[in-house]
């Protein structure tokens, strides 16, 4: 049965690049397809989601009620299911972790958010906690030039530094938890990834096509390696509970986004 208001926030996602007004402004959402157990027709569903390195979390809370999500439903009939993150759109498996993985997961996802504690308090189902993997990533929604893309990248990166750099302030003084350790952890995977992609492949590219940008590349690949520096400070960081990492996050923060507008200045003319 169509739902208005879930149609509104998923037209508001996809016209949006995955950005949100309202009480889910800032929140970490997706959109999850799954296909229907009885109709065979695709049901997309608009979910937070947490990282976790090579995978997302996904919790079937349901609002706490006694009968699972649809799309929860749903993928234990056909676990392959399409996620769209506002920037790509990919293929994934979809398995619910069982024993005690799943406690543990659920345990760090209640630690970052109260809320699903009280919703299964109020349950007598165990809420399940889905991993999405990524087996195959589509082209970027909406097209446009490399530039378009390369700006929604970094949008997507600012994005997500901030919500860290929010998550990092408000945990003050009790330290980061384990759920907000590993926000900070797949971030800095992101970041190695796409650096060393652009070092590797987009650069040398741009570099054929534009010898006049020689100085500049230069310039932005030391700034990979300078930043591939610092991210592994903040990991080793992370390794053990730090009282009060809101400065060096900051202090990373700001190298980061200074590299973003340094490489945006530099080639988006040329993209």
């Amino acid at each position: 049965m169509p739902n208005p208001y879930t149609d509104a926030l998923i037209t508001e996602f996809r016209a949006n690049d995955g950005r949100l007004s309202g009480p889910f402004a800032g929140g970490r959402m997706l959109l999850l397809t799954t296909t229907g157990r009885r109709t065979g027709r695709p049901h997309t569903a608009i979910i937070a989601y947490y990282p976790d390195r090579d995978r997302v979390l996904v919790v079937g809370s349901a609002g706490g009620s006694d009968k699972h999500p649809d799309w929860y439903l749903n993928l234990l009939t056909t676990p392959e299911v399409t996620v769209e993150t506002g920037l790509f759109t990919y293929q994934a498996d979809a398995v619910p972790l069982e024993g005690t993985e799943r406690d543990e997961v659920f345990d760090r996802l209640v630690e970052a958010n109260a809320g699903w504690g009280e919703y299964q308090a109020g349950t007598t189902r165990a809420i399940p906690v889905i991993a999405l993997t990524q087996k195959q990533i589509g082209p970027p929604r909406g097209g446009g030039s490399f530039a378009d893309l390369l700006i929604r990248i970094h949008t997507a990166f600012r994005r997500e530094l901030a919500l860290i750099r929010e998550e990092v302030a408000t945990s003050g003084t009790a330290g980061v938890g384990a759920q907000l350790r590993v926000n900070c952890l797949t971030l800095c995977q992101g970041l190695h990834h796409h650096h060393t992609g652009e070092s590797a492949g987009v650069f040398p590219a741009l570099l054929q096509q534009h010898p006049e940008l020689a100085d500049e590349i230069t310039a932005l690949i030391t700034e990979h390696d300078q930043l591939a520096v610092h991210l592994e400070e903040l990991e080793k960081l992370l390794q053990t509970p730090q009282p009060n990492l809101l400065p060096e996050v900051d202090r990373i923060v700001a190298l980061l986004t200074a590299h973003l507008d340094h490489e945006e200045a530099a080639l988006l003319a040329f993209l």
